[in-house]
């Protein structure tokens, strides 16, 4: 039987190999973590090859993801659809095996990694998602949500800030079922790194609430088996910080950086083969070392004693059985489609004139009961961003069974940890802080657009209109940075009803998040049409039209719609013909037909002006060299909203004047 090590080594060989093959790739994590994958693959972790969805499956993520020649390994190893060609092809142009661990590439991958922190802050939602739905559906002697989530994470990772954030709200949540295992091998690409991270790591992890396994030797099994052992029956969160050599089994590399970000060549990997006593082939695994590592028959067994669970589960609990089988498929209650269209009545009934933000409190309220896959949050400003609603219960250490988070002042940390939930499944989380503070969490929303996630995105306070806050909380260029997102729809909604679009939008999609931004100040309800509802959820849409062919056409969102209406007014009494159409979504109207978006915006009426209190650059696609925006090009300033609107243009005088310049030209 091939011995502990012999397992680990076929690790360190497919990793400098690929690696070598690509010239291209970070050899140092994979083989200095080996013997600790070897120890929590071949005997811990719960997973089934063949069905890399299975509910009750153990999450494992390689947060220091540059090492991701360590995961395809561990996976074809395992018996996962991943072939020894697909190693071969590593980081080539559309290989399932790209530079960084990418959803939806390679199967068992369960998150994209790459930018440092944010896998375990993945994990992090992770372990949230399995402690709240293992409150909410498991009953006396019927666990079926009952699984660990595993993380590695290299100095790089410690250093970023996103660490701190959210291994202090595991620590605060007790979240026992996460064993994080610290890469401590001393080195980062400029060389070892106690000239700048001195920290006292253990000690800073002790402080969160976690339990810590220190000094443990990462490349001797025993010690890791123990260290896992004792991680498995904590009631808290474990870091397991673990020793380790950087390219261990590289006779002149190991140890060094210069094996962390390139091949390590032909010369030394032929002296390292000799050192790990592996004389095989490139990519070459021995039939009995490849036997031992193929988990595709224990996987299967594992997943047909859960399944026999569940259907005793099922048995005693059909109800609960289906709603976590919904669940977990992402689909929407049935009574989702008939309790929305009863909201979208009354809001049209109502025609409140509120802010945005409340009317989206409101929508939260008429969805919220309808919906127990919601999981809320706030960074610390629920009273502000009004992200409670009427059903709301925390979520805390000694009683996960609720349905929101207070986040704390964590934007970035919220915002992976909402991540790693939707990754999860069982969930639709949303989450909520003031839109400025959207650049602190600025890349976690780019990995949700980025892997496809059904996360939502609160965004309040939403320009200057939020007043004596002043410039450093008046967010100017985000709305732009938010659209040029590939893949994220965000909505700036005109009033109640659009607020309520806004949301229903973002809970239907399955295939990626929005960002919903919301006002401070109050929005008068607008004169929408029968059909008004269906014309909103295209993103773009004629709101108010003139009699024949529009001479002009006013293009705004949000707060600004109001204005377009009231200038729209005093140009009509001027005699002009003038369209105004409300665009609270680009992506969306511009995801539609050609002839629809024709018809909103005919090419051949080119006399167009965009008012938007925000960054006037982005609407240049819309208004073409020949038109006119009314937008932001400076920073705003500290002084009541009325004061600011006036100061920076925007009044319908502007805007009147604005267009009546254009049209006379």
């Amino acid at each position: 039987m091939p011995s502990r090590r012999e397992r680990a080594n076929a690790i360190r060989a497919l990793s400098m190999d690929a690696v070598q093959k690509a010239n291209s790739g970070h050899p140092g994590a994979p083989m200095g973590m080996a013997d600790i994958a070897e120890v929590l693959w071949h005997d811990y972790l719960k997973h089934n090859p063949a069905n890399p969805e299975w509910a009750d499956r153990d999450r494992f993520v390689l947060s220091n993801g540059h090492g991701s020649m360590l995961i395809y390994s561990l996976l074809h190893l395992s018996g996962y659809d991943l072939s020894i060609e697909d190693l071969k092809n590593f980081r080539q142009l559309h290989s399932k095996t790209p530079g960084h661990p990418e959803l939806g590439y390679a199967p068992g991958v369960e998150t994209t990694t790459g930018p440092l922190g944010q896998g375990i802050a993945n994990a992090v939602g992770m372990a949230v998602a399995e402690k709240v739905l293992a409150a909410q559906f498991n009953r006396p002697g019927h666990n079926i949500v009952d699984h660990n989530t595993y993380v590695f994470l290299g100095d790089g990772c410690m250093m970023e800030g996103i660490s701190h954030e959210v291994c202090s709200l595991a620590g605060t949540l007790g979240l026992n079922k996460l064993v994080a295992f610290y890469d401590d091998n001393g080195i980062s690409i400029d060389g070892e790194v106690h000239g700048w991270f001195t920290d006292d790591t253990p000690a800073r992890f002790e402080s969160y609430g976690w339990q810590v396994i220190r000094n443990v030797d990462g490349h001797d099994a025993e010690e890791i088996r123990t260290a896992i052992e004792t991680a498995r029956n904590s009631d808290k969160p474990t870091l397991i910080c673990c020793k380790t050599i950087i390219g261990f089994g590289s006779p002149n590399k190991q140890g060094k950086e210069e094996c962390h970000g390139a091949a390590l060549g032909a010369d030394e990997i032929a002296l390292t083969r000799a050192e790990l006593n592996w004389p095989h082939a490139p990519f070459e695994i021995p039939a009995d070392i490849a036997a031992e590592w193929n988990a595709r028959e224990a996987g299967a067994k594992r997943e047909s004693e859960w399944d026999s669970r569940f259907a005793a589960y099922a048995a005693a609990f059909p109800e609960l059985a289906a709603e976590f089988k919904r669940r977990m498929a992402g689909d929407l209650p049935e009574q989702f489609a008939q309790g929305v269209a009863a909201y979208l009545s009354s809001v049209t009934e109502k025609a409140e004139t509120i802010a945005s933000r409340k009317a989206s409190q409101n929508t939260l309220n008429a969805f919220g009961p309808l919906l127990p896959e919601f999981l809320g949050g706030s960074a610390d400003l629920a009273g502000s961003n009004l992200t409670l609603w009427k059903g709301c219960k925390a979520i805390s250490a000694e009683d996960a069974s609720g349905n929101y988070l207070h986040y704390g002042v964590r934007e970035f940390g919220m915002s992976a940890i909402m991540n790693g939930i939707a990754l999860h499944g069982g969930f639709i989380p949303y989450g909520a802080t003031f839109l400025v503070f959207m650049e602190y969490a600025r890349n976690a929303v780019r990995m949700s657009a980025l892997m496809k996630q059904r996360v939502i995105y609160v965004f309040t306070h939403d320009s200057i209109g939020l007043g004596e806050d002043g410039p450093t909380h008046q967010p100017i260029e985000q709305l732009a940075s938010l659209r040029m997102t590939p893949n994220l729809d965000m909505w700036r909604p005109a009033d109640t009803l659009e607020s309520a679009i806004a949301w229903k939008s973002a809970v239907e999609r399955k295939d990626g998040p929005s960002a919903l931004i919301f006002s401070r100040q109050n929005l008068p309800y607008q004169a929408h049409s029968a059909d008004g509802a269906d014309k909103i959820a295209k993103g773009g849409y004629i709101l108010k039209d003139c009699d024949g062919t529009p001479e002009l056409i006013l293009i705004a969102t949000g707060s600004e719609v109001a204005l377009a209406i009231e200038a729209q007014k005093v140009l009509s009494e001027q005699g002009r013909r003038v369209r105004v159409v409300s665009m609270p979504c680009t992506s969306r109207f511009e995801a539609q037909d050609a002839a629809y978006r024709e018809q909103v915006l005919p090419a051949a009426v080119t006399a167009r002006i965009a008012i938007e209190a925000a960054h006037a650059d982005y609407w240049y696609k819309y208004v073409g060299l020949n038109g006119r925006i009314i937008g932001m090009t400076t920073f705003g300033e500290s002084a009541p909203a009325g004061q600011l609107f006036e100061l920076f243009g925007f009044t319908c005088a502007k805007v009147v004047a604005t267009a009546q310049e254009l049209l006379a030209h």
